[in-house]
């Protein structure tokens, strides 16, 4: 299953009142794995940032006057979308913002150009309920080095985001004691079971026999009172 993770950057906090996307960021999980495919675009977004805004990210007026519109790299942007599933946290912030973009391009809205939206967010608050589930909060969690991370920027927090994805559905590898801050007892969270990280061997001919050969010798100690050679052997490669 391919996975996109995504940030953006905006000028404030409401589209309504006329606030731009300025930064969009992607990182692509494929197999479990990120790969080296990305997304990433500085956009200009024709106004200035709210100086709450600006604190956040540091993309000046001057730095975003060259760059790109949105209409500019709408297409390449949907085109490395469509296949995915895509992972937001906080997931509606983000799409508010880019449903406002198509919308003015009349290019429909987010969720019908790919498979689906994952709000990590929520699934962070699933399994730590009650704890602090920032991106931050999560990287410090889950061990995730986020010390070059200054300001806020879409492609560094995609790719941090990512990392923290992965961590929290490896399933059983994901055993995390919490310690409650109300009784101080540890508590034991496990993410979900995902079948695709384990590891598919294949016994050759060679590997058949030595396990013959053990069982062989157990069942000598035994003096032939091992049940397992009371079922079927074990079909073979070819079968």
């Amino acid at each position: 299953m391919r996975y996109v993770v995504l940030d953006t950057e905006t000028t404030g906090l409401d589209p309504q009142q006329g606030h731009r996307v300025i930064e969009i960021g992607c990182v692509e999980i494929a197999n479990r794995r990120v790969t080296q495919r990305h997304f990433h675009t500085y956009l200009n977004p024709d106004r200035d940032s709210d100086p709450g805004a600006l604190e956040v990210h540091g993309l000046t007026t001057e730095f975003l006057s060259d760059k790109p519109r949105f209409e500019d790299k709408v297409d390449e942007f949907l085109d490395f979308i469509q296949d995915g599933h895509v992972i937001i946290h906080n997931a509606e912030f983000d799409i508010r913002f880019l449903n406002a973009e198509l919308a003015r391009l009349q290019r429909g809205n987010f969720r019908s150009r790919c498979l689906g939206v994952v709000d990590s967010l929520l699934h962070a608050r699933e399994l730590h309920p009650g704890k602090r589930n920032s991106l931050d909060s999560l990287c410090d969690r889950y061990g995730i080095s986020n010390a070059h991370r200054v300001l806020h920027g879409a492609l560094l927090d995609s790719e941090l985001l990512a990392e923290v994805w992965l961590a929290m559905t490896r399933g059983q590898d994901s055993l995390m004691m919490d310690l409650d801050e109300t009784s101080g007892m540890a508590t034991a969270s496990f993410g979900a079971f995902d079948p695709s990280v384990l590891a598919l061997a294949a016994l050759d001919e060679a590997d058949r026999a030595a396990h013959a050969a053990y069982l062989a010798g157990l069942d000598k100690e035994s003096k032939g009172q091992t049940l397992w050679r009371k079922w079927e052997p074990l079909p073979t490669a070819a079968e």
